[in-house]
């Protein structure tokens, strides 16, 4: 799958795909962070859009994206690993695993200053602890020091999963994993395509009310109705 660069509407739930890159070290030397980071920079310098935050996994909060998008004085909410270290205490006790945190009543209403080991001295963050299921919390940490309620951080980290959302459809509905093609140009082409496909099922959902699975099996069926009353091959018995 593509490492996609997915914009949110965060009052209509609506989205668009707007960048994605294909990893591919051996070919062009660049890591999932180097890709990241040069969709991040389009965003701002070549689409020019519009945005207040950027959401992302816990796999990409590493200090250097964090600092990019300090830099672009923009917001950040994502989750820290749970054996990532950080510090409550102002420098009294060494650093601990963020999952070792001791949480008072009023830290897991309003969230705690930290500092993450490996950050500059003088950076700290904002971190809550977010109850995602029955058996899954995530700590989520934010440079917005004035966020001060867990709620609003966990509806702002449910915004992140429209990108879940996108992968899926694309899956269930494009074939983007199903080119048998061994050439890297083909496979490129196809993943294009797909994605190509899966706009254009979108945009077709939004104007018509329906699930962008509704438009997809509707088409389908369609199809399948008209060519039972008007085949296009002509089929005979031997």
């Amino acid at each position: 799958m593509p490492d996609s660069c997915v914009y949110v509407n965060g009052e209509t739930g609506q989205f668009w795909v707007i960048d994605y890159r294909l990893y591919d070290p051996d070919g062009d030397g660049q890591s999932k962070l180097d890709h990241v980071a040069a969709m991040l920079n389009g965003v701002i310098h070549s689409k020019q859009l519009p945005f207040t935050m950027v959401l992302m996994d816990s796999w990409y909060a590493t200090q250097k994206l964090m600092g990019q998008i300090d830099q672009l004085e923009k917001l950040y909410y994502c989750p820290l690993k749970t054996n990532r270290r950080v510090d409550d205490s102002g420098g009294a006790v060494p650093y601990m695993r963020v999952v070792e945190l001791v949480w008072s009543d009023e830290d897991l209403q309003q969230g705690k200053l930290v500092k993450i080991r490996g950050f500059p001295k003088d950076k700290k963050v904002k971190l809550f602890r977010v109850t995602v299921s029955t058996n899954r919390t995530e700590f989520v940490a934010t440079n917005d020091l004035s966020q001060a309620d867990t709620d609003v951080v966990q509806d702002v980290c449910g915004i992140r999963w429209k990108i879940e959302e996108f992968h899926r459809e694309l899956k269930q509905l494009t074939g983007v994993e199903a080119c048998q093609c061994r050439k890297a140009r083909i496979q490129r082409n196809h993943i294009a395509c797909a994605l190509l496909v899966w706009s254009r099922l979108k945009t077709m959902a939004d104007q018509s009310g329906r699930t962008i699975y509704q438009i997809k099996h509707g088409m389908l069926s369609d199809y399948l109705i008209e060519q039972l009353k008007h085949p296009s091959v002509q089929m005979s018995l031997a």
